[in-house]
C-alpha cells in the first residue's frame, strides 16, 4: 500500500502518517529523513544533495525524486510506505509518477487532511516550546501545570517564529499556490481521498482507516 499524505502545514498529516505507518507496518518516509540518512552515510545521492544544501540552494526535483525512489527500493518498503512532505508541487508529482512507472509501481492513495486556514493559524499560534529541553505544549490542547513554564525542566516557554500567526499565514499562502494544485492532480488520477482534519485526532485516524481498509 503506497500512500501520499497531503495537507497544509499544521493540518496534522505528519501525526496521521506515523499512525498509519504503525498500523500497517510500513515505513513513514519524509524527505528530511532521507536527506539526513544519505548525507550521514555519504552516499553519492547524499553528497550531491549536500552540495546544494551547503550553498543554501533547493535540491533539484530530479535529485529529490532519485533519493525518494532509492528509499523505496529498500526491503522495509516491500509492503508499501507512507510518504509525508513530498511531492509539494505538480512537477514533483509528475517526476515521481514517471520514476515509479519506470520500476513498475504507482501510488495507491493520496490522502488530504483538510483543515481551514483559520483553524491552522489558531492551532499553530497556540503552540509553545521549551528551548532548553525541546518539549512542546499547546495553550488549549496540551497546557502546562504552570502557565508559560515547562513541566519537564522549569524553563520559560516561547512562541517560536515558525508558529507566529504572520509566519503561518505566509506558509499557507505558499501552500495554496504550490501544493494545493496536487489535490486536483490526484483527483484526476482517481486516487485522492479527503478527511476532515478539524475532528479529534482519533476520529481523523479512524476515517483514514475506513478509506484504506483493515
Amino acid at each position: 500500500m503506497k500512500i501520499i499524505m497531503l495537507g497544509a502545514p499544521g493540518a496534522g498529516k505528519g501525526t496521521q502518517a506515523k499512525r498509519i505507518a504503525k498500523k500497517y507496518d510500513v515505513p513513514h518516509i519524509s524527505t528530511g529523513d532521507i536527506f539526513r540518512a544519505n548525507i550521514k552515510n555519504g552516499t553519492d545521492l547524499g553528497n550531491k544533495a549536500k552540495t546544494y544544501m551547503d550553498q543554501g540552494l533547493l535540491v533539484p526535483d530530479e535529485l529529490v525524486v532519485d533519493l525518494v525512489v532509492d528509499r523505496f527500493k529498500q526491503e522495509d518498503c516491500n509492503k508499501g510506505y507512507v510518504l509525508d512532505g513530498f511531492p509539494r508541487t505538480i512537477p514533483q508529482a509528475e517526476a515521481l509518477d514517471k520514476a515509479l512507472a519506470a520500476i513498475g509501481e504507482k501510488v495507491d492513495y493520496a490522502i488530504n487532511v483538510e483543515v481551514p486556514d483559520e483553524n491552522i493559524i489558531k492551532r499553530m499560534s497556540g503552540r509553545r516550546a521549551c528551548l532548553s529541553c525541546g518539549a512542546t505544549y499547546h495553550l488549549e490542547h496540551i497546557p502546562t501545570k504552570v502557565e508559560g513554564i515547562c513541566d519537564n525542566c522549569g524553563s520559560e516557554l516561547v512562541l517560536r517564529e515558525d508558529d507566529k500567526p504572520e509566519t503561518v499565514k505566509k506558509r499557507l499562502d505558499i501552500y495554496h499556490e504550490q501544493t494545493k494544485p496536487l489535490i486536483d492532480y490526484y483527483t484526476q488520477r482517481g486516487i485522492l481521498a479527503e478527511v476532515d482534519g478539524t475532528a479529534d485526532m482519533a476520529v481523523v485516524f479512524n476515517d483514514i482507516i475506513k478509506i484504506l481498509g483493515e
